[in-house]
């Protein structure tokens, strides 16, 4: 009878190939869960605000998300001022919850850890602190 290796000896158990780069850079991170929670999109300076970032540093992270499809941006006037409206597309949403998910489990793992660590380490004769 042969006995199944465990999850955790498979390879790549902790690769968490799911970690979308797009997403995963803290400003942009901020930003797709920012829309998230706001699904009706939000206004340029109301995501600024949120995101504590520059207008700049906005721009670019929001043009990179754009180009990923992650998100829309549409432009508009309200009382003849000129506002912008970013808002997650369809693809964004599930991008997103695809990689929360992922923080899910590495967050299980994470607390499975140190649940481990707590025991005092078993080593085998032959081991030595280098």
């Amino acid at each position: 009878m042969s006995k199944k290796k465990p999850i955790s000896d498979s390879p790549g158990r902790f690769a968490y190939e799911g970690l979308d780069r797009v997403i995963h850079e803290k400003a942009r991170l901020s930003i797709v869960t920012s829309l998230a929670t706001h699904p009706a999109g939000l206004i340029f300076n109301d995501l600024k605000d949120l995101c504590a970032l520059t207008d700049g540093n906005l721009s670019r992270h929001l043009q990179i998300l754009n180009e990923a499809g992650l998100i829309q941006i549409w432009k508009g006037f309200k009382d003849n001022r000129p506002q912008t409206l970013c808002m997650l597309t369809a693809e964004g949403r599930k991008r997103f919850i695809e990689y929360v998910t992922v923080l899910e489990n590495i967050v299980t793992d994470a607390v499975g850890a140190e649940k481990v660590a707590a025991e005092e380490p078993k080593l085998s004769k032959g081991w030595s602190p280098a």
